[in-house]
């Protein structure tokens, strides 16, 4: 299982635009969206204690989190995320789903992965993180909990698998059936002029890209969207 780092930060946005400018000098945008932008939304699931809440507010650094992630409100690219963390680095495992077995998930139905046994015969596709989902739904309750949308713009350079992004406009809803209504009632999670920049890359970053972020200047945090979406509701 390959682990990478991804190191997060709190910045305006006239930093963002200083060093957007300088990127895209030396990236390319990402291929999603227009321009390296686009929208995510994403459901995030917890369970009966929590566990996912307070292992974030403790700072514990084995820990995993599952969401539905969606690009578009049309459904047409919708996964199924585990984001797993281990000594600081990370790991994400991802599944496509249909927008039926999204809504089943969302619906809490814990007996999906026994359907989809049934209704995926021929089909090469691996079911483990449902099946696993599903299970801690029947022994654990876990359930979906939180609406998290906000807009993403980002870059890609090929040495060190580098990719750099920068969320905006971060915002919350208890409603998490809204994931593909044209207009959510979201609730803003971060202070106006305020943004997270993600720098996500294997091993090694490159210097050039370093002194272009001019990460000397920028304090790092472990800011989790989920865990400050759920306290600000």
């Amino acid at each position: 299982m390959e682990y990478r780092v991804e190191d997060k930060y709190i910045i305006t946005e006239d930093k963002a635009a200083y060093i957007e400018a300088m990127l895209k000098e030396v990236c390319e945008p990402d291929a999603h969206g227009v321009g390296g932008r686009y929208n995510i939304r994403s459901v995030y699931f917890d369970d009966m204690y929590d566990t996912c809440l307070r292992e974030n507010e403790a700072g514990t650094d084995n820990r995993e989190k599952y969401r539905i992630r969606s690009y578009d409100i049309n459904a047409s690219v919708i996964h199924l995320e585990l984001k797993s963390k281990l000594r600081g680095y990370t790991h994400k495992d991802s599944i496509e789903l249909s927008k039926k077995e999204a809504i089943s998930l969302l619906n809490r139905n814990d007996r999906l992965w026994s359907d989809m046994e049934a209704d995926s015969l021929g089909v090469n596709r691996d079911t483990y993180l449902i099946k696993k989902l599903c299970a801690k739904m029947q022994y654990l309750r876990m359930q979906p909990v939180v609406l998290i949308e906000y807009e993403r713009t980002a870059y890609t350079y090929r040495v060190g698998n580098v990719r750099i992004t920068f969320d905006r406009n971060i915002g919350v809803s208890r409603d998490y059936m809204e994931l593909w209504d044209n207009t959510p009632y979201m609730m803003p999670v971060m202070p106006r002029g305020q943004l997270i920049l993600e720098i996500k890359y294997d091993e090694l970053l490159p210097d050039y890209i370093r002194q272009i972020v001019d990460i000397g200047s920028l304090n790092k945090t472990a800011y989790s969207k989920y865990y400050y979406g759920r306290i600000s509701i």
